[in-house]
């Protein structure tokens, strides 16, 4: 496997372990052609839509893209245009950091394994449209991490018709 089927396969861990702590259900479309690469289902609900979903767009990074507000990524055009528009579905962008070396992705012990480093999201609904011809480099907030809580609190604000 290259790195970068490394990176991918990390990322797509990442995000299951987020999905399956916060009690939900995650399925993968057969193929990648509008955007999406992981979807995630709850079950039930106590708000207004039953079984509410949510649909990710998966990017992992090791460069150097975090400064102290937000994280820089530059996404392709693609992508871009295709998680702006509005979806039955709401659907968000995940970038995961990894570290630069591979020796340093998991830290083992008796007592724990610890994924480094951290994933982050943001939703691009609504986004306008850019002049740009290949890619447009977007800006996550730090404070957008990709954690079982704001899985959670996405989920319920989406199950009461809200975005993520």
């Amino acid at each position: 496997m290259d790195i970068n089927q490394q990176k991918e396969q990390f990322s797509s861990t990442f995000v299951r372990v987020v999905t399956a702590v916060a009690g939900y259900t995650l399925y993968k479309p057969e193929v990648d052609e509008d955007s999406v690469d992981w979807g995630i289902a709850a079950k039930g609900g106590a708000g207004s839509l039953y079984s509410p979903r949510l649909e990710l767009q998966l990017k992992s990074t090791s460069r150097k893209v975090i400064n102290d507000a937000y994280l820089r990524y530059p996404l392709n055009l693609k992508n871009y245009n295709e998680l702006r528009i509005n979806t039955h579905v709401p659907r968000i962008l995940v970038l995961v950091l990894i570290p630069e070396n591979l020796s340093d992705w998991v830290v083992q012990s008796e007592a724990e394994i610890s994924m480094r480093y951290c994933a982050y999201w943001i939703s691009l609904r609504g986004k306008t449209k850019t002049k740009n011809l290949t890619s447009v480099t977007i800006e996550i907030p730090r404070s957008n991490q990709f954690t079982v809580e704001v899985l959670q609190s996405m989920i319920q604000r989406i199950g009461n018709g809200g975005s993520p």
